[in-house]
């Protein structure tokens, strides 16, 4: 559970530095990356404890 609310606080900060930042777009397709893992992680631990 810790590592998925990292995950999410990273991609947040990234997808947000990407959008204010022109040059560092890389950042935002990064923080999109991140968000999905983190999302896929919680989603994981949903199904285990439900299982």
């Amino acid at each position: 559970m810790t590592l998925a609310i990292i995950l999410l606080v990273v991609a947040i900060a990234l997808i947000l530095l990407g959008v204010f930042v022109e040059a560092a777009k890389f950042l935002l397709w990064i923080g999109l990356v991140i968000l999905i893992i983190a999302i896929i992680a919680w989603l994981m631990r949903i199904i285990r404890r439900n299982a």
